[in-house]
């Protein structure tokens, strides 16, 4: 694996997540799914290590860095075994809005917890109609007596049940043009009118999936992010005035962290079967001197390394401040790695054969993980539209 445009510090981050990923592995994944139980040694050791918080600011408690370092711990943990989901809503999405949006009591609010471990945030854009197209978003915020009332329905939201808060995106009505503009409401869990369903799905992973209706939820007025107007704020970002901007802010970090966690996948899959290929003998020879099954595993593994090197492109240009470069190269690594990731997952259980479908090498049950980076947080269709949209300049279907 090249790590030619990582800096020492870097380098030096991704050996030290390596070897904490290898402490815990697998089996500890898979054993947390049979039990329905949540990661929560190996998300409070990361934390206690400052892994989790890697990219929140440092006066915050946070490592001081960007999406590049969270982008290696995550990847670092999936090569090892042991992803966690919940990176790339916590810190990476609701973390990165609020240090760039939030208000300085939401900030000292929710960013220390946020980077220690302590607290955890899931975030609520999907919804049964609409999708994550934030055009078509239907929960809407009205202003009441000085607060909130928000109203609506989401779906697919990971983690609610662990979360203490929940970031959604919802719609209030412009007062000069009177259309809908999305804004962002931190929902702490047991506010009343908040309610949540599991939803029953055929992927077991540890990170629950859940439906919301929020029925006339009453929030105090600093529950939106940035707190008031673009007038009545310091720096610019209220959340009325700025919600847009604020949530194109959380998706390019959640599209590199979907890279991130595909290509930690991708790798462990690629590591088994490589491993596999290398001690497996038939007719004398291991079957990895087969071009057969060699050339595969070798597509797999180049596919992989040009995946990330989008990826370490997309974090960059978001570190740097290009969140419209961040923009078109984010959704091209999520697009990229997830694409990688399905294909060396399935070579990875065809070199196994039937061993690929048993539980004793735990790679069958990546099959359906390593679909949900295709899917989510945006489909694979819908980054296609937009690279022949944004980057291309041909004409929309719609």
């Amino acid at each position: 694996m090249s790590t030619a445009l990582e800096t020492e510090e870097q380098q030096a981050l991704r050996a030290a997540v390596a070897a904490l990923g290898k402490r815990y592995g697998r089996d500890y994944m898979t054993s947390l799914v049979r039990d329905g139980a949540h990661p929560r040694e190996l998300w409070t050791e990361a934390a206690k290590l400052g892994y989790l918080g890697v990219n929140l600011p440092e006066e915050y408690g946070g490592g001081g860095g960007g999406m590049a370092e969270l982008s290696i711990v995550l990847e670092e943990l999936g090569a090892a075994g042991s992803p966690l989901l919940m990176m790339i809503v916590s810190p990476a999405i609701c973390g990165t809005v609020i240090a760039r949006f939030g208000t300085d009591t939401q900030k000292q609010q929710w960013l220390p917890g946020l980077a220690d471990g302590t607290l955890t945030m899931a975030f609520g854009i999907t919804e049964p109609d609409a999708g994550s197209n934030s055009h078509r978003i239907t929960t809407t915020a009205r202003p009441d007596g000085g607060e909130w009332l928000l109203t609506g329905r989401k779906v697919f939201v990971s983690g609610v049940d662990i979360a203490d808060a929940t970031l959604i995106v919802g719609r209030t009505e412009d007062a000069r043009t009177g259309r809908l503009k999305p804004c962002l409401f931190i929902v702490p869990r047991d506010t009343p009118g908040f309610q949540r369903s599991q939803i029953d799905m055929e992927l077991q992973a540890p990170e629950k999936q859940f439906e919301l209706v929020l029925d006339d939820v009453r929030l105090p007025a600093d529950a939106l992010v940035g707190g008031g107007t673009s007038r009545s704020s310091e720096a610019g970002s209220g959340g009325e005035d700025a919600g847009l901007l604020q949530l194109f802010a959380g998706l390019n970090p959640e599209r590199i962290m979907t890279a991130a966690f595909a290509l930690g996948v991708g790798r462990y899959a690629l590591g088994r079967a490589v491993e596999y290929a290398r001690t497996r003998q038939v007719w004398k020879e291991p079957i990895g001197s087969h071009q057969a099954i060699a050339h595969p595993l070798a597509q797999a593994h180049i596919e992989l390394e040009l995946a990330r090197l989008m990826m370490q492109k997309a974090a960059r240009l978001y570190d740097e401040g290009d969140d419209v470069g961040a923009g078109e190269a984010a959704n091209m690594a999520k697009y990229a790695a997830a694409e990688a990731c399905v294909k060396a997952v399935d070579q990875a259980v065809h070199t196994l054969g039937g061993n690929g479908l048993t539980r004793e090498y735990g790679i069958a049950s990546l099959i359906t993980a390593a679909r949900v980076a295709r899917i989510a947080p945006v489909s694979r269709e819908m980054i296609l539209n937009y690279v022949s949209h944004q980057s291309l300049g041909l004409p929309k279907s719609y």
